[in-house]
């Protein structure tokens, strides 16, 4: 009896969990934990605020005014470049141009890029365990490669490559019997223009994202795949219920890089289509802005354009984690599969016993 008793007031000495309905206890500010914050959070923010934040504000600004960049004299002007903008036929041409980019690209790219991954990571012998393809390094390298040339450099190579007299597009698909293509130009039609920059610009970053989603796939545990085998599940179901969910993080964080790159693609189109491509098919916002500033000296009219193309970036990252966030992605959907194919593979050799 009494050493019940004691047991119950100790328990009773127990402080309870802030969770429980008491205030959580406020820990002092000692001078490790001032410190801490101000050199982990402190200066990272003093730095955002100082290159991104101000220098943001200050664009707005010169987009309000009508100054011409080499002058410092300048006059207010409000909404009218903005207004003026949206009322540009060649911007709006050009805006719709990026929105075809950012849904294009990035949607090809990962494709592939993820094609690509779960060949090299999980396209192995179907006995044994589940392992990769024999000569993956190999593999690694060859898809990399693309990535490490310079965009520029890709840009005026492809540009070569297309040229329609001597160009090796032309020249190969001539001489597999599709003499159609002998004089084509692929940027000079109004047709094939886009999605021949289409085609640069997967073909430069695919090797990346595929080497990217390679280390992602290769943190997955092994025994989910086994667990998967055991259920009968074939390559396309396992990668479909147990790659994607697992790094489905990596795939979206992919996919905002992507489409941020897609949005401007400034340096692969002034390289392969420096006027904008036929009837501005190809035209971006970047690269009409790089016109209106230093071709026509109107600065002001520029750096609207370009508050507009950050708004637009913002706006595409937000849709991007929504769109992950309704579709039910997140950390905890992965989990729970795992637990249940665990659980399944549990099950599985207990019965087999």
């Amino acid at each position: 009896m009494k050493e019940t008793t004691t047991n119950s007031d100790t328990a009773s000495r127990r402080p309870t969990p802030a969770a429980r309905g008491g205030r959580p206890r406020r820990r002092k500010l000692t001078f490790d934990r001032v410190t801490f914050f101000l050199a982990f959070l402190g200066v990272p923010l003093a730095i955002f605020v100082t290159f991104v934040l101000i220098p943001f504000v200050q664009a707005i600004y010169w987009g309000m005014t009508d100054w011409r960049g080499f002058s410092p004299d300048y006059t207010f002007v409000g909404f009218d470049n903005f207004t003026k903008m949206f009322q540009d036929d060649i911007f709006m041409k050009a805006l719709r141009n990026v929105a075809l980019l950012a849904v294009c690209v990035p949607l090809v790219t990962l494709t592939l890029a993820l094609g690509v991954a779960v060949a090299i990571t999980l396209g192995g012998p179907s006995k044994g365990p589940v392992r990769g393809i024999k000569g993956a390094s190999f593999y690694r390298i060859i898809s990399f490669f693309p990535y490490v040339v310079p965009a520029i450099i890709v840009g005026l190579i492809w540009a070569q490559m297309y040229d329609p007299n001597a160009g090796l597009v032309n020249g190969v698909l001539t001489a597999l019997g599709l003499d159609q293509f002998d004089t084509f130009a692929w940027l000079g039609e109004t047709s094939s223009a886009m999605p021949a920059l289409m085609f640069v610009i997967v073909w430069g970053l695919v090797g990346f994202y595929a080497v990217l989603f390679i280390a992602a796939i290769k943190g997955v545990p092994g025994e989910l795949y086994e667990a998967a085998k055991i259920d009968g599940a074939g390559r396309f179901r396992t990668t479909i219920s147990i790659t994607l969910p697992a790094i489905r993080d990596s795939v979206q964080t992919a996919y905002i890089y992507l489409g941020i790159a897609a949005l401007d693609s400034f340096v692969y189109v002034q390289a392969m289509l420096p006027n904008g491509g036929p009837d501005n098919s190809t035209l971006t916002i970047s690269q009409r802005l790089f016109n209106v500033a230093f071709a026509k000296q109107q600065f002001g009219y520029a750096t609207a354009m370009g508050v507009v193309l950050a708004v637009v970036t913002l706006v595409f990252a937000a849709l991007v984690f929504l769109i992950n966030r309704l579709t039910g992605g997140g950390e905890g959907e992965g989990n729970k599969k795992a637990r249940g194919l665990k659980a399944r593979r549990a099950g599985a050799k207990g019965g087999a016993l």
